[in-house]
């Protein structure tokens, strides 16, 4: 009968929505009472219009009732924690496989409301009563439950390890200081806790930072998605017309041959039928004049006959040429041949400008700019496989290794003329054209300049900028010599300083408009890095500088 009246007690004074002892208890209007905060986390946030109810009988309320502390619950709530009188715990108090238990609990244990580090043991709320009314246990350090408070136990000495040792890296307890880690840099482990808790927020501002710019970036991904959706439909859209344009542009000029081949198609049979008739008219002449002369031939008379042939042997001129018949008669088979002239150009240009169309294509790259890479093997992820041509070739340049290499000679060599050579300087293009993310190095002997270049730089020019690497709008260079390095583009020499080495590595981000050179040994030594906006396909190159010998090879990465 007893333990009756404590669970009725409980459930007299325990709120139905935590199913703990009252908080703060408040009673609405229909007579049942809740901690505060409870019911008005139950109810959520004020609002006029909601129809506020009773949890347990479901009575609505058109207004939302005041709560108003119940003092006398409240008094006797405090009563009831001084009598430690506590409510019978439910189900869901109980500790289960995964929590905690109550050191202290017999039989079936309850969840540990703290775990005291002193102690090296958990507590439940009732058993946790001590920590907090009598003075020596204030002191202790409580915290949230914990299965590992034993792994806070020294092995060795049974005793709580409150010392970090720096020299090993691992917690001890006092007695350990003073016995194997005597000597060593040892520090409370409070010490040491402030100085990695520093270290742990300042670790935590670096991912914060680092979740700030990922999140932006995200926002810009996501407006880059819709930025490609915009423009791409746009694009189909305008390229739509122009090629409808194009297809009216090309039915219009059907339709005029069409026109033109009809009217001079009439004008021509006008002009035969014309003519036709003219000799339909003669041949009937012919053959009644025939006629009377077979009558005349039968005519015995002489007399007769003299006097009638004159007149009927005098033949009239005939009205038409049979000069036409000499040749071969040609109609509108030059107007098809004209045609067929025009769809071969037409489809020429097609082809030449559908590779340009594909390239702007494959050219767009909306994402984030990249970083530049920082170890060899990472810029070797865009590593391109470069070749030289040999129609840009000067005369004085000798090409092998599968024209990857190209070395200055005495003599010139027997190259046929070309547009695309270089006639001044002795200089010689890639035949590869350049765009996204390139990496490619270039060994190098003697006087030699690397660059990039534009594939409409001049091949002459009467100026000598009009043409070398690095002193026009058009190419940026590197020249290297035995003991310097310098940077060329429009005309400005920059000088480089940075360790020599006879390898060259270069770095193209071209939708980025990053070029970055580096000096390739057993690192990557950055030499100069130029940001800018490329406007076309970039080419690479070689300026042979010095004496006979000079040389440069581009090398296969692998």
């Amino acid at each position: 009968m007893a333990q009756k009246g404590v669970e009725l007690d409980r459930e007299s004074f325990s709120c139905s929505i935590c199913l703990d002892l009252l908080k703060d208890p408040v009673t609405i209007p229909c007579g049942h009472s809740y901690c505060m905060e409870c019911i008005q986390s139950f109810w959520g946030e004020e609002d006029e219009e909601k129809i506020h109810s009773c949890p347990q009988c479901r009575q609505t309320f058109t207004a939302r009732p005041v709560l108003v502390k119940n003092t006398m619950l409240a008094a006797l709530m405090e009563e009831l924690k001084r009598s430690r009188l506590q409510a019978a715990p439910a189900d869901h108090c109980y500790a289960g496989a995964e929590d905690v238990a109550c050191d202290v609990c017999t039989g079936r244990k309850l969840k540990a409301f703290k775990s005291c580090v002193v102690c090296v043991a958990s507590f439940c709320e009732q058993h946790l009563q001590p920590h907090r009314d009598a003075a020596p246990l204030k002191k202790h350090k409580l915290v949230d439950p914990s299965k590992m408070l034993q792994d806070n136990m020294c092995s060795r000495h049974d005793e709580v390890m409150k010392m970090f040792c720096r020299t090993d890296q691992q917690c001890i307890c006092f007695l350990c200081s003073v016995d194997q880690h005597k000597g060593h840099d040892t520090v409370s482990a409070a010490a040491e806790r402030t100085e990695r808790q520093r270290e742990l927020e300042e670790s935590r501002q670096i991912i914060q930072q680092r979740i700030q710019d990922a999140e932006k970036d995200v926002k810009l991904l996501e407006q880059e998605a819709k930025n490609i959706h915009v423009s791409a439909d746009q694009t189909v859209e305008d390229c739509e017309k122009t090629f409808s344009q194009l297809i009216r542009l090309l039915q219009e000029r059907s339709r005029d041959v069409e026109q033109q081949v009809r009217s001079q198609q009439q004008t021509e049979v006008s002009r035969v039928r014309e003519l036709q008739e003219k000799l339909e008219q003669e041949i009937a002449e012919l053959k009644r004049t025939d006629g009377q002369l077979e009558q005349l031939s039968h005519t015995e008379d002489h007399t007769e006959f003299l006097l009638s042939f004159p007149s009927l042997s005098a033949l009239s001129e005939s009205t038409h040429s049979s000069s036409f018949h000499t040749a071969p008669l040609r109609y509108f088979e030059d107007v098809t041949a004209a045609v067929s002239e025009a769809r071969d150009k037409l489809q020429d240009i097609l082809t030449e400008t559908w590779t340009n169309i594909s390239l702007r294509v494959t050219e767009v790259d909306v994402l984030l700019p990249q970083p530049e890479p920082t170890t060899r093997a990472a810029f070797f992820r865009y590593s391109c496989e470069l070749t030289l041509d040999p129609n840009t070739a000067n005369q004085r340049l000798l090409l092998s290794e599968g024209n990857r290499k190209v070395t200055l000679m005495k003599d010139g060599q027997p190259y046929s003329e070309h547009p695309d050579r270089f006639t001044r300087w002795r200089q010689v293009l890639s035949r590869e054209s350049l765009t996204g993310r390139c990496y490619w190095e270039v060994e190098i002997r003697g006087n030699v300049c690397v660059a990039v270049a534009y594939k409409n730089i001049s091949r002459g020019g009467k100026h000598w900028t009009e043409s070398s690497f690095g002193n026009n709008d058009k190419s940026w260079a590197s020249e290297f010599s035995d003991n310097s390095c310098s940077f060329r583009h429009n005309k400005v020499k920059t000088p480089v300083s940075g360790p020599p080495s006879s390898r060259v590595g270069v770095y193209l981000d071209h939708t980025a408009g990053i070029l970055s050179f580096y000096s390739v040994s057993e690192t990557m030594t950055l030499l100069h890095r130029v940001q800018t906006t490329f406007t076309q396909p970039l080419l690479a190159g070689v300026w042979c500088m010095g004496s006979v010998g000079a040389s440069a090879e581009l090398m296969k990465l692998k």
